[in-house]
């Protein structure tokens, strides 16, 4: 495997996965549209060897697609997976390593290696605004970096094993930072940074942070995965690259001696700074808050070293194949880790955390027939509170009868649900609960609600595959389209203004939509632009759930409560956008009309699809 990103740059080239782009290229904006169209056209990796105001060529798509992902893993693809598979004691592999020989794990491979200080590591000192500064979107707060491997220790049990490693964005300029001195770095809860900066402040010391960029891609794939208990990233990253992790001590800070750039610094107690805004995976700018700030000690750059990025926004994009590339890996692991669940898919178009499917299990009566969600419901309460499942909004819950189910196929899922739900007894809200710190749909930052749309039984309607007869001529709606049987956008005379004449309009608009036969017909959903929400599976499933706060976006025709339950005869969900939402992402048209050249007949990316290999 790889020593470096420099040898899987070169790897990648010989093997027709990679272009160079020799002119150059402008890191404000340029560079992130060149990237965003060469995944969308499945391009090969690029490599920008002329990179304006920096001497280091920067690299990007590298995990552009699945295939081109497994092709730098090719020689122990496998053998990743045996170790994943030995997720119930990964260590015991490396402390009876001859034992699991057979699996390819070897504590030769493993461990990481301590190296003295910077010897032998072909790191040297440089300026932090040596590197690419690159910003994706017009109103990004500044340039980012986007595949930054975030390294902390534990306050209270130093050491690499006891490490974090995760991918955090880091902030490098604008706002308040004081360029090259100061970046700016974001963390969402229940990262284990957080917990290592909680202890420093009880302690009221400075926690020491290290930030790699490059290295080997297993580094960079390390720092993103979902790895069992006891498995630390950098033992991962020794596995995954098939080479021991190499690493030493400078001041005081870890050092990747693997890696292309170093930055080292200090998070002090309570210092804070403006953060943000940036382009992110939901499709929309997180907004500008307080967040840590890192004191830049020192920087170090590679002889050679290449600057990866990637880009951040609607999905798909590359951290689609992020995702993809981390299913191939675990497979089926987090069911292992919830009893009854046999499938959960977090849905990428939707911004991955919003909205969640998942099939389960109904053993609770198995003496009689159950037409209910029964265990389903303790299923829900398992997945809603599991890791990063718990940052989900919207779960639809069945479990498999007879026939299996396909839970990747989206539109025929949640078809599924809504042929079979109880509209007055199967859907079951939890309220000022936790969401995704970059979803601005809630009540404020990381605060929302969650709904669970289960169902299990006989069939209980058939789906309308029009939009039903008069429902056009309700007072208040400007158009209305069928999105998929059982689906309908409906686009309303009015704008959204606050919850408060919402309430009196809903009212009003549920009453006339109460005099349209709706049986056929469970869920409709208000939007800005009914055309475009039906044009597009993918559209739907963005704007409907993304910009929606269960407890005080859904309504209901004929809704009531009952011992405390809501139901109704048909669900309301009002995706439109509301003055508390972040701004959707637009693409600068100057820009993309500048690089088109790239893409056009004789240009370096035209005509690059990859083939399978």
């Amino acid at each position: 495997m790889y020593q470096s990103l420099e040898e899987c740059v070169l790897d990648l080239e010989k093997h027709g996965h990679l272009v160079r782009i020799k002119e150059e290229v402008d890191p404000y904006l340029e560079m992130a549209s060149i990237q965003r169209r060469a995944y969308k056209e499945g391009a090969p990796a690029i490599l920008f060897e002329n990179v304006k105001g920096s001497k280091y060529p920067a690299v990007a798509n590298l995990f552009g697609s699945i295939e081109r992902s497994k092709f730098m893993f090719r020689n122990n693809w496998d053998k990743v997976q045996d170790i994943i598979a030995l997720r119930d004691d990964p260590m015991k592999a490396i402390k009876n390593p001859l034992r699991n020989i057979g699996n390819g794990v070897s504590a030769l491979t493993a461990l990481p290696m301590r190296k003295s200080g910077l010897n032998g590591s072909k790191l040297e000192e440089i300026d932090l605004t040596d590197i690419p500064f690159i910003q994706s979107w017009p109103d990004d707060g500044g340039a980012f970096i986007t595949l930054p491997q975030v390294y902390s220790e534990d306050p209270d049990k130093s050491g690499i094993m006891s490490a974090n490693v995760g991918m955090y964005r880091v902030q490098l300029d604008g706002n308040d930072y004081q360029v090259g001195k100061e970046v700016g770095l974001h963390y969402q809860i229940q990262r284990g940074i957080g917990v290592h900066q909680t202890k420093a402040v009880k302690r009221g010391e400075p926690l020491k942070v290290s930030i790699f960029i490059g290295g080997p891609p297993a580094h960079t794939l390390a720092a993103v995965m979902p790895l069992p208990e006891g498995l630390s990233e950098m033992l991962f990253a020794g596995l995954l690259a098939n080479r021991r992790f190499r690493y030493g001590y400078e001041d005081g800070y870890c050092i990747s001696h693997d890696a292309d750039f170093v930055i080292t610094g200090d998070i002090y107690p309570n210092d804070t700074k403006p953060e943000g805004p940036f382009g992110d995976h939901l499709g929309y700018y997180s907004l500008t808050h307080e967040f840590p700030v890192l004191k830049v000690h020192k920087v170090y750059g590679r002889k050679g070293a290449i600057y990866p990025f990637t880009v951040v926004g609607r999905p798909p994009q590359e951290d689609t194949s992020f995702g993809a590339l981390i299913h191939e890996i675990t497979g089926d692991a987090v069911t292992q880790e919830l009893p009854g669940v046999k499938a959960v898919h977090a849905v990428d178009a939707a911004g991955v955390h919003p909205l969640l499917f998942a099939i389960g299990s109904e053993r609770y009566t198995p003496f009689e027939k159950v037409d209910q969600p029964t265990e389903l419901l303790t299923i829900a309460n398992r997945i809603l509170g599991f890791g990063q499942l718990s940052l989900a909004k919207y779960l639809f819950l069945t479990a498999e009868e007879e026939d299996s189910i396909d839970i990747h196929d989206e539109a025929a899922f949640i078809q599924h649900i809504l042929e079979r739900m109880d509209l007055r007894r199967d859907l079951h809200f939890q309220t000022n609960a936790t969401i995704d710190t970059l979803d601005y749909s809630g009540t404020g930052l990381n605060r929302g609600s969650k709904v669970t749309f289960a169902a299990y039984g006989d069939k209980k309607r058939e789906l309308c595959k029009q939009v039903p007869n008069g429902m056009r001529q309700v007072n208040g709606i400007k158009d209305a389209s069928l999105v998929m049987p059982g689906v309908v956008a409906v686009q309303l005379e009015n704008e959204f203004t606050n919850y408060e004449a919402v309430e009196e309009e809903m009212n009003q608009f549920t009453k006339r939509l109460g005099e349209v036969n709706m049986e056929r017909c469970p869920l409709i959903v208000l939007c800005d632009d009914s055309e475009f929400l039906s044009g597009a599976l993918e559209n739907f499933l963005w704007a409907t759930f993304t910009r929606s706060n269960p407890s005080h976006d859904i309504h209901g025709v004929n809704a009531s409560v009952k011992h405390k339950h809501w139901g109704c005869d048909a669900i309301i969900i009002d995706a439109r956008l509301k003055p508390h939402h972040a701004p959707p992402l637009i693409e600068d048209e100057e820009v993309e009309s500048r690089v088109a050249q790239f893409f056009q007949e004789n240009g370096v990316l035209a005509s690059k699809r990859e083939e399978e290999n």
